[in-house]
């Protein structure tokens, strides 16, 4: 959950410091600076982000759309927590409770586009 916080952060900042990041988490969210730095450069050595050197530092940039991270992410959790069952996912999104009637409303009309 920590990475997709920092790539929310890099998504809406742009190129930016691991300072950036850190002051741009949302409040209550106390990381050491040493924290962010690590977890960014991990999201580096998973290709999700790309670094330049920036004075003694760096500037990293995202380096997938975040749409491109969405489906990567689904399709991960999809295998990993749902046994590689879509519709398993689904049933539970829809045993949630958490749907509103607009939310459905909308399951229902993605679900029609996609069958016509």
């Amino acid at each position: 959950m920590t990475e997709l916080e920092m790539m929310n952060v890099i998504w809406r900042l742009g190129p930016c410091t691991v300072a950036q990041v850190r002051n741009a988490l949302r409040p209550g969210r106390e990381l050491a600076y040493s924290s962010v730095s690590t977890i960014v450069r991990i999201l580096e050595q998973k290709g999700f982000v790309t670094s330049s050197k920036l004075g003694r530092g760096h500037l990293y940039s995202a380096a997938m759309a975040k749409q491109d991270y969405q489906a990567l992410s689904l399709e991960h959790v999809v295998k990993q927590v749902f046994d590689d069952t879509p519709s398993l996912l689904v049933h539970r999104l829809l045993d949630s409770g958490s749907l509103t009637e607009a939310d459905l409303g909308d399951i229902r009309a993605l679900l029609r586009k996609k069958t016509s």
